[in-house]
């Protein structure tokens, strides 16, 4: 592993060990034998206050082309309770290691680099997305590497992700970090903000256009936090969606165009059978829906795209109220994965329905350039130490979270620090 011994790098002195304790410094590039981890195994899946367990693991050796990472602080996302509860798929029938650790955001410092890697070294502080691929087909270079057979998500499809001291990664995972913010403010925002920027901005001719309107479901959580702002950003209208009241003000104060409460409908789950009397209370509730956009569009002003991932709960209405030629784009579902929508008006106004999976490099860094230029707010809304990061999780599998985004100190002995610096300070 290649050390740059011409980076800038805080002096400090530190024993050099196998093993270091939770929040305990190496020297700067030390790489030891063991770390602490959260891992999930196989005979333990399930939620995730018993799926993950601390354990000691190795660290993880590189290749030419791989960096290591020493993990400051590190995002708490779905992907992590998926992991747990081994669904939709199992993740050991996809990367076959004998443990998984869960993770697809961190912000750290580079702790060693592969003897290939020439755009990072030893002493950088970055934040990491979690898109990876082999990088040698045809979309990977020039295409779209989205598409690539070998595209996987690190943290989720790969066994080595952000939850454990150290993590490694490929060299192109890598962006700055904002340096205004904290590191668990840096570790929380990349993969929800990445993946909204790419729903937004990534599927042309439908990407996002100033005047526009944009349905945000879950509009106070990680991804509608953040698909607000960059709707805003733009210059079009974004339309939230809340459960909860006292999410409005939060939503409003992103720059939202206007809120509607779901609990004040009545047409979620799945379709009723077409032309039953269940469809016809369904498209009763699905047109109040409807005329509620329009009080804040303007009548028979129909939204142009619905930006979409609860899933099943949700999905006949966002394809119901997309104006024709509009656009439903979608990422996951949470609330389940059968989707069903009446089909007619899909085909009759020429509706399209677009997945969207996370994002490339090139959208990665466009979006971390909005935050590193401070145009956009992280939206952090609660930390957990170290030892609470299961818990993190439980409240993310019963939304009890807050809104906003989650983070987990790792390295980072506590919050509010900036700087390798304030690290080494706090941890005297």
């Amino acid at each position: 592993m290649a050390l740059d011994t011409e980076s800038t790098l805080a002096a400090y002195e530190a024993p050099q060990k196998d093993l270091y304790e939770v929040g305990e410094m190496p020297p700067m590039g030390y790489v030891p034998k063991q770390m602490y981890a959260w891992a999930i195994r196989r005979e333990r899946q399930g939620e995730p206050d018993k799926a993950m367990l601390q354990e000691v693991v190795d660290v993880p050796e590189l290749d030419s082309h791989e960096v290591l990472v020493l993990v400051m602080a590190a995002g708490v996302n779905y992907n992590g309770v998926w992991a747990g509860l081994g669904v939709p798929v199992s993740m050991f029938d996809v990367h076959k290691q004998p443990y998984h650790i869960a993770g697809s955001d961190a912000s750290g410092i580079v702790w060693a680099v592969g003897d290939k890697v020439k755009r990072w070294k030893v002493g950088d502080e970055v934040v990491i997305h979690c898109n990876q691929d082999d990088g040698d087909d045809e979309e990977c270079n020039g295409g779209d590497p989205m598409y690539s057979d070998s595209q996987r998500i690190w943290g989720y499809e790969t066994p080595d992700g952000s939850f454990s001291q150290f993590t490694k990664v490929q060299a192109q995972q890598l962006m700055p970090r904002p340096k205004h913010l904290t590191w668990e403010e840096s570790a929380c925002y990349t993969l929800t903000l990445a993946t909204a920027y790419r729903m937004l901005f990534g599927h042309e001719p439908h990407d996002l256009k100033p005047g526009q309107n944009v349905l945000v479901w879950g509009a106070s959580g990680g991804l509608g936090s953040y698909a607000i702002q960059l709707i805003n950003t733009a210059g079009a209208n974004a339309i939230g969606v809340i459960s909860d009241e006292s999410k409005r003000d939060f939503v409003m104060s992103l720059g939202a165009k206007g809120v509607l409460n779901r609990k004040d409908f009545n047409c979620w789950g799945q379709l009723p059978t077409v032309n039953t009397p269940e469809y016809a209370e369904w498209f009763k509730e699905a047109r109040k829906f409807g005329k509620a956009i329009w009080d804040i569009t303007g009548k028979g002003k129909n939204v142009d795209m619905v930006f979409e991932h609860p899933g099943e709960a949700t999905f006949p209405v966002s394809t119901f109220v997309v104006k024709k030629g509009g656009m439903v784009v979608i990422c996951a579902g949470t609330s389940g994965f059968n989707c069903t929508f009446d089909v007619r008006y899909m085909w009759m106004h020429q509706k399209r329905l677009q997945g969207s999976h996370f994002a490339h490099l090139k959208q990665a860094s466009s979006a971390n350039q909005l935050m590193v230029e401070r145009r956009l707010d992280p939206c952090m809304s609660e930390v957990f130490p170290w030892a609470e990061l299961p818990d993190a999780h439980m409240k993310m599998l019963r939304n009890e979270h807050k809104p906003g985004n989650m983070s987990v100190l790792v390295q980072a002995p506590k919050t509010g620090l900036r700087t390798l610096e304030d690290v080494l300070d706090a941890g005297k």
